[in-house]
């Protein structure tokens, strides 16, 4: 998000993507727990601020473009009533963001017929896209809530899409426990993706492979 410095009303508009980004992904985890009976039915689905908010991801979201929540470890989720509820519980924040996102980005092109969303990618946008003020809110939440949600479902930790992969697998083998012990209990998946948000530092890695993912989610609507 720095690299939006030079479009002040872009940087504040991805910030505030950010912090929503967050708030929803904790809505969402604890409401479809609770709805699908893996959590208690009085436990509340209000965001907290030390259970969802991780340190490092506000780091690689300043320095790399877009960041996490704190992690959801596979072992808070219980998977004794079925695979697909606990995948449903990572999914959830992830996928409300994105549509999120598209309904944004709809919303955008009805209001702007002749808008850019078939000419850029989400990088343009992370990076601060030169347009109107109304152009670059909209455009700046609905690319900023994408990004969240297509980093949160790759599959390593601390990223949600790792729990729908081990969720996914009927018998965890030892692949997965090895990415546990190295990427979750030994921090080496932060530490990649940090890796990712720095290097190279004109256009950081993990800004392509979101521009990548991400590019046909806004291009659609173009």
């Amino acid at each position: 998000m720095l690299y939006a410095l030079g479009e002040p009303v872009a940087f504040v508009a991805l910030v505030a993507s950010f912090l929503l980004a967050l708030l929803l992904r904790a809505v969402a985890i604890r409401l479809t727990a609770r709805s699908l009976g893996l959590a208690e039915r009085g436990d509340s689905i209000t965001p907290r601020l030390r259970e969802d908010i991780d340190p490092f991801g506000g780091v690689a979201a300043a320095i790399g473009g877009m960041g996490w929540g704190k992690m959801l470890s596979v072992d808070e989720v219980p998977r004794y009533r079925g695979k697909a509820r606990a995948i449903a519980v990572f999914a959830a924040g992830p996928v409300l963001c994105i549509v999120l996102s598209q309904l944004l980005l709809v919303g955008y092109a009805l209001a702007f017929p002749d808008n850019v969303l078939s000419i850029i990618g989400p990088a343009d946008v992370l990076l601060g896209i030169g347009l109107p003020i109304v152009h670059q809110v909209l455009l700046s939440l609905a690319v900023g809530l994408l990004c969240f949600g297509i980093l949160a479902l790759i599959p390593i930790p601390p990223l949600d899409g790792f729990g729908i992969l081990y969720n996914a697998v009927t018998r965890p083998g030892r692949a997965l426990q090895w990415m546990r012990l190295w990427f979750e209990d030994k921090n080496i998946g932060v530490l990649v993706l940090l890796i990712l948000c720095l290097f190279p530092f004109s256009a950081p890695l993990l800004l392509r492979i979101l521009n990548a993912l991400g590019l046909v989610f806004v291009r659609v609507w173009g």
